[in-house]
């Protein structure tokens, strides 16, 4: 069984920086944590609760509705696999350091499934 220890919702969105306010001053998520241009993370400095923006996806060819972090992504990936489950991008140790893949639920919403290497 996979370990989640973070859960990310992934908002497309057409712009992030026409989205910025509404995350940052209405919804109180202002620590832009990373901003990768088609991707940025925003995040409560109170709660810790956070959200991804999102407006394409540099590598992948969807823009998934979650991402988890889980502690070993080589099991996470063995596993999803064994099981007979949709890999819509395969595990990659992308440039921005993540190791991450792509895997669609039974109901066919895209579920990123990412983690960092020590």
């Amino acid at each position: 069984m996979v370990k989640v220890h973070d859960v990310i919702p992934d908002i497309p969105v057409s712009d992030i920086d026409a989205a910025r306010g509404f995350y940052e001053d209405f919804l109180g998520l202002g620590n832009e944590e990373f901003n990768l241009g088609w991707v940025a993370r925003f995040t409560s400095a109170e709660t810790g609760a956070h959200v991804q923006l999102v407006t394409e996806d540099a590598t992948a060819p969807l823009i998934p509705v979650l991402s988890l972090k889980v502690d070993d992504i080589d099991a996470a990936y063995a596993e999803a696999v064994d099981r007979g489950f949709d890999i819509v991008h395969p595990l990659t140790t992308e440039e921005w350091g993540v190791t991450r893949f792509f895997v669609r639920d039974p109901d066919g919403n895209v579920i990123n499934i990412t983690a960092h290497r020590e």
